[in-house]
């Protein structure tokens, strides 16, 4: 794939890993943090296994809803999460059909978790970008969601 059409983030989380993991996996907890600031999960179905699916939706301040889905590929407790991504209604331009989405999570020791997020195949370096700030915007959300969960 074009790396130029790839995007990597790296985060350091002050979370033990399954506790991150964790967080990906949960309906109820993912619901609580995924997307973008200012969006609201109105909709998250996820059927956790290997060639299960998951169905989301965000819900904008003026209404507008953001629907995506993909499907499971790789699920290696507590280390490993691989995912199509692709946008069914109201996504960004550039996204192109779909995308795959790979979390790598790293103890780090001290209860912190390092995160790298990888999504390779967008269509252009614009939709690239737009996600680059969807994606850094979702995972403060993660932080700032696991800094209320860790005893």
């Amino acid at each position: 794939m074009n790396a130029d059409h790839t995007l990597v983030i790296t985060r350091v989380f002050d979370a033990p890993r399954p506790l991150v993991f964790n967080a990906w996996i949960d309906p109820a907890q993912a619901a609580q943090w995924w997307g973008p600031k200012g969006l609201t999960t109105v909709s998250n179905a996820m059927d956790v296994r290997v060639g299960g699916e998951w169905r989301r939706a965000m819900r904008s301040p003026d209404g507008t809803e953001h629907w995506s889905r993909g499907i499971y590929r790789e699920i290696a407790p507590p280390e490993r999460l691989v995912f199509t991504f692709r946008w069914e209604r109201g996504g960004a331009a550039g996204h192109g059909p779909e995308t795959i989405v790979t979390i790598i999570l790293t103890e780090l020791g001290d209860g912190r978790t390092e995160l790298m997020l990888r999504q390779e195949g967008f269509a252009t370096v614009e939709g690239r970008d737009d996600h680059r700030g969807g994606w850094s915007s979702a995972l403060d959300g993660l932080a700032d969601y696991l800094a209320t969960h860790v005893n």
